[in-house]
């Protein structure tokens, strides 16, 4: 089982920069992969990134941010980053970070374990 804490949201302007960080309280996230979705009022909940716990590190993007956010781990693996640059108002929502075992995955509903979620808000 993993607990999954997550910091870094707040308000920006569109153009800016922000990064999220979600850690697995008291361990590390070895063997699961870890998962960025959001969801914006009023709609479904979406994917955003993905990566791997493997040693060769896989990586995966939602189009619509492809280009503008990385995914990435710190060298602990306790500590998932996604850092968000050239944020634009539709980038508003509610960002969560989970983690699955053995599949790495697009879908919300592979996902076994959730962070509490961390409000980021775009301004025009």
């Amino acid at each position: 089982q993993v607990q999954l804490v997550e910091s870094g949201g707040g308000l920006v302007q569109a153009g800016g920069s922000l990064r999220l960080s979600c850690e697995a309280s008291g361990r590390t996230f070895n063997p699961y992969h870890v998962g960025w979705f959001r969801q914006a009022l009023g709609k479904e909940r979406e994917f955003v990134a993905y990566i791997s716990w493997w040693s060769g590190v896989v990586t995966d993007y939602a189009d619509s941010v492809k280009g503008r956010f990385t995914i990435s781990r710190d060298n602990s693996e306790s500590t998932v980053y996604l850092q968000m640059n050239s944020l634009k108002p539709e980038d508003t929502a509610v960002y969560y970070c989970a983690a699955v075992l053995v599949k790495l995955s697009r879908v919300v509903t592979d996902y076994n374990y959730w962070g509490q979620g961390s409000q980021v808000t775009v301004s025009s």
